[in-house]
């Protein structure tokens, strides 16, 4: 998950049976075996373990990689991960996104930038978005 294009080489690791409570920002990675109660924003990427729990009003990240849960809107500027374990209730912004058989998940999903997609001007007229249908 963690590519070598770290920010700053560093990995800031939450422990299982640690818990941390407020606005949480990591400059490179961060890895979380144990509980976060608030807002992350990682310029790295991310990895929640199937013990980790993440939750608050929104987690950032590069990319993220969930083999836990969240409880919060996500925004991955890369990829979003969920593992067959993975638990995510919340709205997701993502890139791209990759979802096991067996994950669960619960909210809106926006993957990508529809102006950027080949063939958006090319698209065929479907009858149902016709006036005259």
């Amino acid at each position: 998950m963690f590519s070598k294009n770290k920010p700053t080489g560093s990995l800031t690791y939450l422990a299982t049976n640690s818990e941390f409570q407020g606005n949480l920002h990591v400059e490179g990675n961060l890895r979380v075996d144990g509980v976060i109660h608030g807002t992350v924003e990682v310029r790295g990427d991310m990895e929640i373990s199937s013990g980790g729990l993440v939750e608050g009003p929104e987690v950032r990240a590069r990319n993220l990689l969930v083999h836990g849960v969240i409880k919060a809107r996500v925004v991955a500027e890369g990829r979003l991960t969920l593992s067959r374990t993975a638990r995510l209730e919340g709205d997701v912004v993502a890139n791209a996104l990759d979802i096991e058989v067996g994950a669960f998940y619960v909210g809106y999903i926006e993957t990508g930038d529809a102006k950027v997609l080949p063939g958006v001007q090319n698209r065929p007229e479907l009858m149902a978005s016709r006036e005259d249908y």
